[in-house]
């Protein structure tokens, strides 16, 4: 490669290493187009709650005890997401018919071991119209002006200086009165849009000046915390409920629900072939099943698991207050036996069958183990893992200088830029949870890039003490250690793999960290350091003799 050519790659690779330094430490250095993320912290930085449940598959085929798990896993998942927990994880114990669930950042223990311990709620809801008299409509009226009413008082109140957390406990219809009206943190869209455009107007400590109105009540919002970089603020609110007096369709609940249901299983129509779900419901259901079809020939049956549809219905790859899943009821169903059909695959047949039994899951759950890490323990495991990490990155670059002086210096760079480079990775990769293991593995993989170049160096003092000139000695050291840093990293990267596909949560974040430091040691190594020695083997430095190894 020619000099130029050098020239302009080491160009390159600078300012990428400043994009990237920006984007891992924003400051005013930072373009305001760079996206700005946080680093994901595990259970063990972050603090949290680690629990433990035991699941009972007495009485279950063998076949089915791995699907019974993966149901109660489901089931378990959704609850901690609609608790609002970053980062859940929820992993089943194969051998010990367990499930280990780790939320970061819970302070509330209480609430999120009674939200996991209530029992799977699945839901048939049918459409029905509604329509109210005048009679009924003027009391609707009369009662939602006096809710108004009050509500303008309260604003009045807060605004005036009141305590907004003891007025939100005092008035508010929200569940979220028991904690002062606080919401957390939510961005613009998680709320609706009445809620979300008076929110986001605020400045932080500021109130509403008018009541809010949505499909819910009346509002008093205050914002807590401003807009952070991936757009979410943190708001309290005081709720008014209003009695909605809209005429039309709603779902309501059949008398049917998920202990009515025995079993749910995929299988293939036989005329088409296609993927169906065959349900079949207890004798109790059976005859609550006839009624609700008799009624509703030509009409959608809804199917709910804990508020929500059973499948990703909008394709946005989650399933959440938008979906709907409500098959349409062809005739009267008798026998306690139906069938859900329609333009489905096998996993997403699959998937419904599963989440179907979730909600009538015979399976008991029980708590056998209960830990939390307190946020100040995180912290401080952090801040001394961070301070042993940056005292043995600079140790290593200067001993890398002393013993190998000029060539050292230049390692000391580029080992300066794959820190940058993996830090600026940890941020950018989604899958990649910084936990203790994981810091481990990538001092790990510091170690594996300054390895490589002594190995390097080593050998390019052996061609100096042949009487190479540099420039070969350079290439030489480059070439002829290659092997065995090609034989080195690879065998480390083979064990991180065997590490990542069958070890636990904290061995598998370990593995991939140290596979993905490897990989950029090479970088680091072979490229970095050799392009920098190729630009400065040549000219004035190379006549200074005391700064080349010999």
């Amino acid at each position: 490669m020619s000099r130029r050519k050098n020239f302009l790659f080491l160009i390159l690779l600078f300012v990428a290493a400043y994009f990237s330094f920006a984007f891992v430490y924003p400051g005013w250095w930072t373009p305001s187009w760079l996206p700005k993320h946080d680093f994901r912290y595990g259970l063990d930085l972050q603090g949290g709650a680690s629990l433990i449940y035991q699941t009972d598959l007495t009485g279950l085929p063998e076949a089915e005890k791995g699907e019974a798990l993966e149901g109660v896993r489901d089931v378990i998942e959704r609850r901690i997401n609609f608790f609002g927990v970053a980062e859940p994880r929820v992993a089943i114990r194969e051998g010990a018919q367990q499930l280990l669930i780790e939320m970061p950042g819970v302070d509330n223990i209480d609430e999120a071991l009674a939200m996991i311990g209530e029992t799977p709620v699945l839901e048939f809801k049918e459409l029905v119209e509604v329509e109210l008299t005048p009679e009924e409509l003027a009391s609707i009226e009369e009662e939602n002006q006096a809710i108004r009413q009050q509500a303008e008082e309260v604003l009045a109140r807060a605004l005036a200086g009141e305590d907004f957390a003891q007025l939100a406990q005092e008035y508010s219809d929200c569940p979220s009165a028991e904690d002062g009206g606080r919401l957390g943190p939510f961005q613009f869209e998680d709320m609706v849009a009445e809620f979300s455009e008076a929110a986001f107007a605020l400045e932080e400590g500021q109130i509403t000046s008018d009541l809010v109105e949505s499909s819910f009540g009346y509002h008093i919002i205050k914002q807590t915390r401003g807009q952070d970089e991936e757009g979410f603020i943190e708001a309290s609110h005081i709720l008014f409920s209003i009695q909605q007096s809209e005429e039309g369709y709603y779902w309501q609940n059949t008398e049917l629900t998920g202990r009515h249901l025995a079993t749910a299983r995929r299988s293939l129509d036989a005329m088409t072939g296609q993927a169906i779900v065959e349900l079949e419901f207890n004798q109790e259901g059976a005859e609550l099943f006839e009624n609700v079809t008799a009624r509703n020939v030509g009409q959608p049956l809804a199917i709910f698991l804990d508020g929500f549809s059973i499948i990703d219905t909008t394709g946005d790859g989650k399933i959440d207050a938008s979906d709907l899943y409500a098959p349409v009821v062809q005739d009267k169903i008798t026998g306690g036996k139906a069938v859900i059909s329609g333009d489905m695959g096998a996993q997403e047949a699959a998937d419904i069958a599963r989440r179907l039994r979730s909600g009538a899951l015979p399976v008991p759950i029980e708590l056998v183990s209960q830990k939390t890490v307190g946020p100040t323990l995180g912290r401080e495991s952090l801040e001394k893992s961070l301070y042993a990490a940056a005292w043995g990155l600079l140790a290593i670059m200067i001993l890398m200088i002393i013993f190998y002086r000029f060539p050292g210096f230049i390692s000391a760079v580029a080992l300066i830029l794959f820190t940058i480079f993996l830090l600026a990775l940890f941020k950018l990769i989604p899958q990649i949870t910084l936990t203790m293991a994981g810091i481990g593995g990538a001092i790990l993989s510091i170690g594996m890039a300054v390895d490589a170049n002594v190995l390097i160096f080593e050998r390019m003092k052996e061609e100096i003490r042949e009487g190479r000139s540099l420039d070969r000695a350079v290439e030489n050291g480059f070439q002829r250690s290659w092997p065995s840093i090609r034989d080195g990293s690879f065998t480390t990267l083979g064990i991180a793999g065997i590490m990542w596909l069958f070890g636990t949560s904290f061995i598998r974040g370990f593995a991939m960290i140290l596979g993905l430091g490897v990989f950029l040691s090479l970088f680091s190594a072979i490229i970095v350091t050799r392009l920098l020695l190729r630009l400065c083997y040549s000219g004035k430095v190379e006549k200074l003799k005391w700064l080349w190894p010999s």
